[in-house]
């Protein structure tokens, strides 16, 4: 009786030993993981640094899951499996440590790239297509490592990779293009995200991404455009970003014949240099100027120019500009001449 008591406490022993330590070893990492997560989060409000939250992002869900593998490792340890399963079982949890490692890297690294890219004007600007590559080549070397670790040669799989390269580069040759193209545009800055467009095939907008197939193209109307890489560098692009945010807006006027020109460069200006001043997104230390350049068929025509910070803000300068001129000439007695067209009647009798 006493032996078969001693027996099963034996067993209950050999189940309960290796799930307790599992259990300790996760609780162990949950606290910890709860006291990383807090002192990085005071040193990022400390700091004032973005840096703390990419790393907290990065290592929540992974370090939980090392959690895991550290307590499955430790429990299998202490545990009566036949030692062949341990050892393959190690070797599954190696894999997928390798992999929660890389995982955690390749968020650092991209999410830190962003976070360079946001304060400098860096070589290679950072966008979903970058963020990909950066993931693409540590998950790569995570790979090869786990390769490494089973004992497979690399050698034969990349002389398999080298024979199929060329048939998987005819299959996916729009992919390519559309990828190196992407690369492309990133690569040279030409074209940014954030970057207003207007395409040659008459979209326009601003650059919300460029992927490893297309670019996004936000217009004003708040639709997204999805344009293949390849296609966009066959397009022609003006970019009004480019070399400067702001730029000129320009409005057409014309005034009667009877004017005094002066006086009407004088007041034009002067509403001109108000709205630049006043208005959201005019830029103040600019002076405004006009240009005449037209005898018209019923006014002097002449155009206005003044700055906008960037491209969107020409709608709301030349709204408020209008109403402001329309109100200044009338208290001026400035007059701005309807279309008049002379019919001559005699003319047309003699027809």
């Amino acid at each position: 009786m006493n032996t078969l008591f001693f027996q099963s406490i034996q067993k209950s022993v050999e189940i309960l030993l290796p799930l307790g330590i599992f259990l300790i070893t996760l609780s162990a990492g949950y606290v910890l993981r709860r006291y990383l997560n807090a002192r990085l989060s005071r040193w990022a409000r400390k700091t004032d640094s973005p840096a703390g939250d990419v790393i907290l992002s990065a290592v929540r869900v992974p370090f939980l899951v090392m959690c895991i593998i550290l307590g499955i490792y430790a429990a299998l340890e202490f545990s009566k499996i036949p030692t062949a399963f341990i050892a393959r079982a190690n070797m599954g949890l190696s894999v997928l440590s390798v992999f929660a490692v890389a995982l955690v890297t390749a968020n650092i690294l991209a999410g830190f790239a962003r976070i360079r890219a946001e304060r400098i004007e860096s070589v290679l600007p950072v966008t979903s297509l970058t963020e990909n590559i950066i993931r693409i080549i540590v998950y790569g070397v995570g790979t090869l490592i786990v390769l490494n670790k089973l004992g497979i040669s690399i050698a034969p799989i990349l002389a398999t990779l080298g024979v199929g390269g060329l048939a998987v580069a005819l299959a996916l040759k729009d992919t390519l293009s559309n990828f190196f193209a992407g690369f492309h545009i990133i690569a040279t800055k030409q074209i940014r995200v954030g970057d207003y467009l207007r395409l040659s095939s008459a979209e326009e907008g601003y650059v919300n991404d460029i992927s490893w197939r297309t670019t996004k193209i936000r217009t004003l109307a708040g639709n997204l455009v999805l344009v293949p890489n390849s296609k966009l560098t066959e397009l022609i692009v003006t970019n009004h970003t480019l070399p400067d945010k702001d730029m000129a807006v320009l409005v057409d006027l014309g005034v009667h014949y009877d004017s005094d020109l002066a006086k009407v460069e004088r007041v034009t200006c002067e509403v001109a240099a108000e709205v630049m001043r006043e208005v959201m997104g005019g830029v103040p230390d600019f002076v405004p100027f006009i240009r005449y350049h037209t005898f018209g068929a019923s006014s002097i025509d002449f155009s206005v120019i003044m700055r906008g910070k960037e491209f969107v803000d020409q709608f709301l300068i030349k709204h408020e500009f209008i109403k402001r001129i329309h109100r200044r000439f009338a208290r001026e007695g400035i007059v701005i001449p309807y279309p008049i067209r002379a019919l001559n009647y005699e003319q047309e009798k003699s027809k």
